[in-house]
């Protein structure tokens, strides 16, 4: 009985409220609450043995202006901070761009566009409203112009390759690839965050706060091209496409059959 009632309260919440959506936007709220959580730390100085200890693990211990590893390590270092540089991304998203408008997707093309454009803006306030200094432990492996936190590469990469993972992976048909694209577009940015503290030109602290305020972005625009799509003003997920043409080919197979049935009664 107790089982029947719990199927029942499980049916009506799918009902009011798509689950995945739900999911979503917990994890929208958990990743705003990590980064606001470690803004106030930083602020108050309270990362600081914490970014030491991790930046300086990534030395030499006999000699702190060389990374650890053999020199092949560092230049892939540089090879995957490129990853998250402003060239890059925009190459990369133009790329995306073109392919959906293409596709014949174009508001989904817009919305990738504006989803990454609004995330561009709201990582140059975040550095200029917080203004922290670069590392002055080691010495920088990499040329750098803007503040510190959040880390630009890091959070740039996180609303680069995760929005456009989630918003493409919108129109994929294959749950397999959906999962592919996004799996992908979690290792790049972990890779491109992790780069940047082996270079020296972050603190792990910047790190973290640009992962989770581009997952939190990202994983917004995911919902807001939730809510368009239900208002028709986007372009509709694909799996909801098979669902009406299994639907409609069930449809017509049913239809026929009658019809074959209904043909011989016709004739006697």
């Amino acid at each position: 009985m107790q089982f029947d009632q719990a199927k029942a309260i499980w049916a009506h919440l799918r009902s009011r409220v798509e689950i995945t959506t739900l999911a979503v936007a917990l994890l929208v709220a958990a990743a705003v609450w990590a980064f606001v959580s470690l803004a106030g730390e930083v602020v108050e100085g309270d990362t600081t043995g914490f970014d030491t200890t991790i930046l300086l693990a990534f030395r030499s211990p006999a000699d702190m202006s060389d990374p650890l590893g053999p020199p092949w390590l560092e230049e892939l270092g540089r090879d995957l901070t490129a990853l998250g540089g402003t060239g890059i991304l925009v190459m990369i998203t133009v790329f995306v761009a073109l392919y959906l408008l293409f596709s014949g997707k174009r508001r989904s093309m817009w919305l990738v566009l504006a989803a990454i454009g609004s995330g561009q803006m709201m990582g140059r306030l975040l550095k200029m409203g917080f203004d922290r200094p670069r590392p002055d432990l080691v010495p920088h492996g990499s040329y750098v112009y803007t503040a510190s936190f959040p880390s630009g590469h890091s959070m740039m990469s996180a609303i680069v390759y995760l929005t456009l993972a989630t918003l493409v992976a919108r129109v994929e048909p294959r749950r397999r690839v959906r999962a592919y694209l996004i799996t992908c577009a979690c290792f790049l940015t972990i890779l491109v965050g992790v780069s940047r503290v082996y270079l020296g030109v972050h603190w792990p602290s910047d790190v973290l706060a640009g992962w989770t305020a581009g997952a939190a972005w990202a994983l917004g625009w995911w919902l807001v091209a939730q809510w368009l799509e239900a208002h028709g003003a986007v372009d509709p997920e694909e799996g909801s496409d098979e669902i009406t043409a299994e639907a409609a080919a069930a449809s017509f197979e049913h239809s026929s059959g009658d019809k074959a049935h209904a043909e011989p009664s016709g004739r006697s």
